[in-house]
Order: structure tokens, then sequence, then C-alpha cells
């Protein structure tokens, strides 16, 4: 099955929450395009003929692009997907569609806007969702709101990964391959033969990758750099009564260090005291004057707007961050009779995010001084457990066809964070010292520590009734009661729960909040032909509130909703070898949450302190978009695809009563226009049953804004993947092939810079007793380019 995006009944979509569909191929007519089949119901489903938007890549088609994690995504493979590493590090990723991009979903009270799942299983947290992939057979990205499917945070849509499951027969993979920058990965696949009804099916992985940007301090690791293992088993029993059981279990670690984060350029915006001028201003404020001496710039740091260093200007104490992921998953179906199946799913996942990164010198930081405390050491823990059971009735009565179904979610997670300098600059500013009270008590100074508890319940319908051959109408919804329970413990190094006079005085009250939501969808689908098939589809959704852990009071904050209005047609043309699907839609969010940097005296010390507030936006955001795919078998062998997506977003002005100001605030890493296109073509190699196979890639993305607060820019990129194959090679008689591939992905080495930060290039915020701004601390915009080409050779050996 080719990449493709195509579009699911609503139906289908919801079967295959509660239990993924197993995607099949029907014959095509000769030379021309095969139809996709989703197998959710106990109906095969064509996909042509079903309206709801969702781009499927496969498992060929993941091995086609290299794409070992969620990460390697980035570059843009599904247009309307966004992959992004939280700052510049990748042990929590931000994940968008459709321009619904949470800027930081990383603390333990806050949600993120698409929803993740693992088979069926929704992850409560983005923590550890780049570990290695196993042996997937599709990812499933559903566009738009899944709010009556999926329930909150599914604002954007939903990111679906299904693994193979046994087959009963035995069989299996072996694969190993090396690269550049030191590279290897290993593979084991195995399937083992049906035994009195029990199938067992067992993946091991390994990826390893040295790091991209050497650290000049010695022994010290340096950026880029990851080493994942992952382990999953899975068992299947079928019983003569209809029943049929899943259990796997599932365990991965990820050790990783941020990309690394360098000088951009020197004062880009002409900072100089006096006069405040439009150039030099930090958004949100009114300054009067500026007062203060931008910083010299210290002889070590190097300034390189241009390329990626491999080679970083200053080395810094660094160890890999590490994420352990676990958990179990049971799927228990019962099919009733030939009109009705019960379903039940079991779910329970841990998370352990350790982050210890540096990702940069003194530019890294807001302030460094001579003769001072500089690189900032981000160290964090998070601790998360969820437990989830699903249950669903999935049958047909007449023409209708149904689902309905209960929900319960229950989740506790904790953090602590610290960011300690670990570095002192010499007198003359030309070389650096450790700091070694880091190495001492690196959690001397604990900059917050929070606690969460969140329980979900949900109770669904939605169905389906054809009124004609050609004529399908589907309305669904979905009640929804959250319950969060939050605590701040530690807040700048006071702990809340013995210091309570210090907790009053910045206005602390614990987060203790309720929100009830019922969420309808409506589609209307109509058949133009047997190949030409339209829909109308009106969507809801809604993401969850909380509390921001990085302000003094833990800040609360509502949910947000999302209304969405969406047109769509597919076709397959000239006897199906050209496929061609169109959809637009207009989607308006209420109280966007957006990020607010500001200034907060704390009471403790009776200093100003940054913060990170969360506030909910008064007037809607707007999001209007087009995505078109077009899929073309051109020739015998020769299949080219194409992918476009135009996303428009803007959030209204947001007056912030500190300053006085109305702040005009963006939706991060949504590109205004991105494409992608890919060419394969297989030609048999030999009589014995070998194929050839070459597959390129082109990847784009226009220019987005990395921060909601910020007008500043990344670069806009262009990236292309290659691959080479010889595949099905027969090694024995008794059915063992070879399979050997040269990759590479960036192939044409292209860099760009990814997430350009301004924040040392602006001046700092005005307390509430000035409003001048100080330029003490200006330096210039510092950022983080995409990784350089990789590229390798594999080989795997099938039974």
């Amino acid at each position: 099955m080719k990449y493709s995006s195509q579009l699911f009944t609503a139906a289908s979509v919801m079967a295959l929450i509660a239990s993924p569909a197993f995607a099949d191929e029907a014959a095509a007519p000769s030379g021309g395009l095969t139809e996709i089949v989703v197998t959710a119901t106990k109906r095969e489903t064509s996909l042509q003929k079903t309206p709801i938007s969702i781009s499927v890549m496969d498992n060929e088609e993941i091995k086609k692009r290299h794409v070992q994690s969620l990460m390697d995504l980035g570059d843009g493979a599904v247009p309307s997907l966004r992959v992004a590493p939280f700052e510049a590090r990748v042990s929590a990723l931000t994940i968008g569609i459709r321009g619904i991009v949470p800027l930081d979903a990383n603390q333990p009270a806050r949600e993120q806007g698409v929803g993740i799942y693992i088979d069926g299983v929704y992850l409560g947290r983005q923590h550890g969702i780049n570990a290695a992939l196993f042996d997937v057979a599709r990812i499933e990205v559903l566009k738009g709101p899944q709010g009556t499917l999926f329930g909150r945070n599914t604002e954007g849509g939903a990111l679906s990964i299904v693994a193979k499951n046994p087959s009963g027969q035995f069989g299996g993979r072996i694969q190993g391959g090396m690269g550049n920058l030191g590279s290897h990965n290993t593979e084991l696949h195995v399937d083992l033969p049906e035994y009195k009804g029990f199938a067992v099916k067992i993946d091991a992985i390994t990826q390893y990758q040295d790091a991209i940007t050497k650290n000049p301090m010695a022994g010290q690791v340096g950026w880029g750099y990851y080493d994942r293992k992952g382990l999953r088993a899975a068992v299947r029993w079928k019983s003569d009564n209809g029943i049929t059981n899943d259990f796997s279990f599932d365990v991965s670690q990820d050790k990783n260090t941020p990309y690394y984060s360098q000088l951009l350029n020197y004062n880009p915006n002409g900072c100089v005291a006096g006069a405040a001028t439009a150039a030099c201003t930090l958004p949100g404020t009114n300054y009067a004057t500026l007062t203060g001496t931008v910083k010299a710039l210290p002889s070590i740091v190097q300034i390189n707007g241009s390329s990626l260093m491999r080679t970083a200007d200053i080395g810094v104490p660094q160890q890999p961050s590490v994420d352990t992921t676990r958990g179990f998953t049971n799927s228990l179906k019962w099919k009733v009779s030939s009109d009705l199946e019960l379903r039940s799913i079991t779910a329970w996942r841990r998370v352990t995010a350790t982050q210890w990164d540096n990702s940069g010198g003194a530019h890294r930081v807001p302030v460094y001084s001579a003769s001072g405390s500089f690189s900032r050491y981000s160290l964090a823990n998070l601790w998360q457990s969820q437990f989830s059971q699903e249950f669903q009735a999935v049958g047909t009565a007449g023409k209708l066809d149904y689902v309905a179904g209960l929900f319960y979610f229950n989740e506790h997670v904790s953090d602590n964070a610290a960011t300690p300098s670990s570095m002192v600059w010499n007198a003359d500013g030309t070389a650096a010292t450790v700091n070694t009270n880091v190495f001492t008590n690196p959690f001397a100074s604990i900059d917050r520590a929070s606690e969460v508890w969140s329980k979900s319940y949900a109770a669904f319908g939605q169905g389906t009734y054809h009124f004609a051959d050609n004529l399908h109408l589907t309305v669904g919804g979905r009640y929804t009661r959250d319950q969060k329970k939050g605590v701040l413990h530690m807040f700048r190094n006071v702990n809340y729960d013995v210091n309570t006079a210090v907790a009053a005085a910045n206005g602390y009250s614990p987060l203790n909040k309720t929100w009830n939501r019922f969420n309808p969808m409506v589609t209307l689908a109509y058949d133009l032909d047997s190949n030409v098939h339209g829909y109308a589809k009106f969507a809801t959704g809604y993401r969850a509130g909380g509390a921001s852990s990085r302000t003094a009071n833990y800040l609360a904050f509502n949910p947000e909703d999302v209304k969405s209005y969406e047109l769509g047609l597919k076709s397959d043309l000239f006897d199906r070898k050209l496929r061609i699907n169109l959809a637009a839609y207009m989607m308006d969010r209420k109280n966007s949450q957006v990020d607010v940097s500001s200034i907060q005296t704390d009471s403790a010390t009776g200093t100003s302190i940054n913060i990170l507030k969360t506030l909910n936006a008064s007037a809607n955001t707007k999001i209007r978009g087009i995505e078109l795919d077009v899929t073309g078998k051109v020739a015998e062998g020769l299949t080219l695809t194409g992918s476009y997506a135009y996303t428009y977003t803007h959030i209204p002005k947001i007056y912030i009563p500190e300053t006085g100001v109305w702040q005009q605030f963006y939706i991060v890493y949504t590109p205004r226009n991105a494409a992608s296109a890919s060419a394969d073509y297989e030609v048999p190699a030999g009589g014995a049953g070998a194929v050839m196979k070459f597959h390129i890639d082109a990847n784009y993305s226009q220019s987005t804004q990395a921060f909601d607060q910020f007008a500043t820019h990344n670069d806009a990129s262009l990236v292309f993947n290659g691959r080479f194959a010889v595949a099905d090679i027969p090694v024995r008689d008794n059915g063992q092939k070879l399979t050997v591939t040269v990759w590479s992905r960036n192939m044409l080495n292209t860099q760009y810079v990814f997430r350009r930060d301004p924040s040392n290039s602006l001046p700092g915020s005005p307390t509430t007793s000035t409003v001048n701004g100080s330029i003490n601390n200006v330096l210039g915009d510092y950022g983080n380019f995409n990784a350089p080409r990789t590229f390798g050779i594999d080989a795997s050996i099938s039974f």
C-alpha cells in the first residue's frame, strides 16, 4: 500500500479507536491504483468512499523514508502534520495537525492538542514518544477535530500508531545496518506458530547515533546523540466461540542529547541606549527609553547563522537525558453475532523522563557576565502513570451502522526542575571553568516542582444511516467529564507545602477544576458515481484546561474549544490510474491557550522574576486550510505522489494588563504552505523474484514561528530523502529472502534553522515600577539547525 491521504467513514474510525483496523488492498483494474480498504467494524470499507480526512503511512513507506522514530516525520512527509522537539530537546516532541500546535505541553497540568495513540490507547504525555518504532503496520494521521470519536485533546486530530499483531504462522525478519555518524541499528521480529489457539510475536530493536556536534569538554557527550532500545511481546488467543484476545507488553529506553544551540548573529535589532525603537522592543511592552549597554561578544563565542556547527565553541558538562516507557494493553473482542461485536480495551502505561541537557554556552542563557556564571544546565525529572478502560459495541441494524461506548482515564504525573549555571567565566572572558556545585548537588535549588491527578469519563455514540446506495448521514456525540487536581510543591526553591505564608503572598492556590463537554459531529456524504465521492462535515473538539507551574501563583486557565466545517471531494480517474483528493476546512477556536512571558515579583525575595503564564484569548482564533493529495500510476512500476497543505492562522491581539499593551500572538510550527512529493519505481531483477526498488521524496515547508510571542521566523526548508533496494533475493529453497538497502536522509545536506530564539536579542521586560527597557543582556539570536545528511546500508533476511 503506497503512502496516501485518504478518507474514512466516521463509523469506521470509531471502531478503529477501539481496535485499530486492519488495512488491506483490494484488486485494482489492470495497471491501476489499488483500492485501499479498512476492516474496522467487520465490514470492508473503501477509503475513497468514506468521509474523514486521513493520511496513512504504511510499513513499506516507513522503510522507504527510513523513519526510525516520530522525529523523522519532522521533515514534512505529511504536510498537515508538524513534528518538532520541545526547544532543542527530543525528550518531548511537539505534535501539531492543521494549526493546532501547543508550544509548551511539557507541564504536568497542561495538555496537548493532538491525541497520540498506540494500538488504540491514548498517551497522556508527549514525553517518551520519540522512542524507537517497533514493527509498525502503519501510522495514521486523522486530520481535524476528533472530539466525538477520541474525546478531549484532539482538536487538531489524532496520530495513531498501529503495530503488527501475531500472525499465528512461523516467520520473521532479522535486520542490521550501519551508517555515518557512527550509527548502527538492529532488529529482530519473530512470529511463532499458533499452538492451541495462542500465537506469539516478539519484536526487539536498537538504534544508535553518535553526536552531531562535538563537545570540546573532554569526557562529555555532544549534541544530537541518541541510543534507543525497545522490546515488545504480543500474544493473541482465539476461541471457537468468536472471542479474540490480544495482549501486548512493551518497554523502551531512549537516551538522547539536544540539538546544539548556537549564536546566529550579534545584536541583530541594533539596540542602543536612548529612545526606544520599533526593532528593539520586546513584544507586549511599550518602552519609553532603553538603558544599559549591549554585551560585548566574548572572544570564545563564535557567530554562525549559516551552517550547523560540528564542534561547539564552548565545552560544557552534559550527560544524556533518559526516557523510559513501559506498558501493557489487553484488547478483547467478542463476535456475538454477524451484526454485533463487543470490545474491551484495558491499558496501563508509565513514563519516566530524566532531562540533563546543556544545549549551549553563554549565548543560550538570558544572563552571563565576565567572571560570572553562565551556561544554563536544564535538569528536570518527570514521572507519569496512566490507566485507561474502554468498552465498545460495534454493530449493524438494517441500514444503520453504529458504535457506542464508555471510556475512563486516570493519570498521575509529577515533575521537578532546576537550572543551575554549569560554567564560570575567567576574568579575561576567553576561557571557562566548571562550576563544581552543579556536580556536588545539581538540584540544590529547585525552580519548580508540581503534581497533578487527572480523571476523565466519557460516553459516546455514533451511527451512519444509508438512505440510499449513494447517500449516507453520520451523526455522533460524546459527553466528557474531566476532573483535574494539582499542587505546586515548590517554586524558586521555596517549599509551598511548608512555607504557606510565602505561597499565600504569591497568590498561590491549588488546582481543583471540573469541566464538562458535549462534542457533536454530523457528516453528509454523497457518491456522485462509483469513482467520485463528496462530503460535508461539521465536527467539534476541546482541549482540557490546567495550570502553569512556571508561575508563582500556579495560575489556572480554562479549556479551549474548536468548531470545524469541512468539505471534501475524492476521485479515481482514468481507470484508477489517477487519484485526487481535496479537502477545504474552516476552524474557529474559542479561548485559545497562549503563553505570555512576563515579570512577577517574588514575595520570598522581593526580586523580579521571569515567568511563563498561560492565558485564554478572548476572541476566536481563526484557522483556514486546503489539503490536496494526488497519486498517479504513470507507467508500469512507476508511481508518483504529491501532497499540499495551505494553512492560515490568526490569533486576535490580547490585552496584557501588566503593560497595558495589546499583544499579537502566533501559532508555532505551522507553515502557510507545505508540500511533499515522491517517486517510486520497481522493476524485476532477474527471474528469481527479486525486485529493484527506487525511491526519492522531497519535502518543503515555508518558514514558521517557533514562539507564540515573537514574530521572528525560522528558515524555510526543502529536504530530499532517497533509497535504493534490491528486495526478495532468494537465499534458500525454504523461503528465506534477502533485502539489501542503501538509504540517505537529507541527501543534499540542506541546512536550515528550525528553531530561532530572539529572547537574547531584545531588551528585558520592564518592571511594574518603570517603563524603561534594559539592553544589558542583549547579545543575539540563538537557534538550532536541522540534522545533517545521514546515510547508510541495511540488510535484512526474512524467513
